[in-house]
């Protein structure tokens, strides 16, 4: 039996092959499923801490960092699928020139948490894409968030319901869930929220004649 067409099943959708994805957050993978893009996942190795340090040896701001992360993970997918449009996408977290990562443990979650409680941190979700080894998009947007003053009790009882869950996001929390108790005041698109600025790469697929 010969393959189905992606365009038989997405209606929006004008390429012959899906997106591929190289990354193996679930929420990103979530977003671009919802907007009705076909899209499947490759697993890809990067070593992201080794460009980190680079880049901030080089002074790259948090901004920067989350773009040539992504520009990293797009091109390692782009060498496994080559012909195919590969999105990679990072998410940097700061607190002023303070950077934060994901949480190891609970423990870590705790701490980092604590430090965040009362301020304003900055999310800035970079994406990429490449095709054949070449970057042919890439774009940054950031979103701005208040967490509010939380006691030990809040604190210990987020955690306790969160779970394992922290480790899974830079900030120890995730705002479509648990983590929207955390916060006073959210500034930014919600989809750069969960590590991914849609609204641009679906005007850069409309532009290539992609997308409808």
């Amino acid at each position: 039996m010969p393959e189905r067409d992606v365009r038989d099943t997405h209606s929006l959708w004008q390429a012959n092959d899906a997106l591929v994805l190289a990354s193996k957050s679930i929420a990103r993978l979530s977003l671009l499923a919802a907007a009705g893009l076909p899209v499947e996942t490759v697993s890809i190795e990067v070593d992201e801490r080794g460009i980190e340090d680079r880049l901030l040896r080089e002074g790259a701001s948090p901004a920067k960092i989350a773009v040539e992360l992504s520009i990293a993970k797009a091109l390692a997918g782009s060498a496994l699928r080559p012909g195919r449009l590969v999105i990679g996408a990072d998410q940097t977290l700061a607190l002023g020139d303070e950077r934060f990562h994901k949480p190891v443990d609970l423990v870590a979650a705790a701490e980092q948490l604590r430090r965040l409680a009362g301020h304003t941190h900055a999310l800035h979700s970079g994406i990429a894409v490449a095709l054949n080894g070449e970057v042919v998009f890439r774009t940054v947007e950031s979103a701005l968030l208040s967490m509010r003053e939380l006691s030990e009790a809040a604190l210990a009882a987020y955690l306790a319901e969160a779970g394992p869950s922290v480790s899974s996001s830079v900030g120890g929390y995730q705002l479509e869930g648990l983590g929207i108790h955390l916060f006073e005041k959210v500034t930014g698109n919600h989809m750069v929220i969960l590590g991914l600025p849609l609204i641009p790469l679906l005007a850069f697929l409309r532009a290539r004649g992609d997308l409808l």
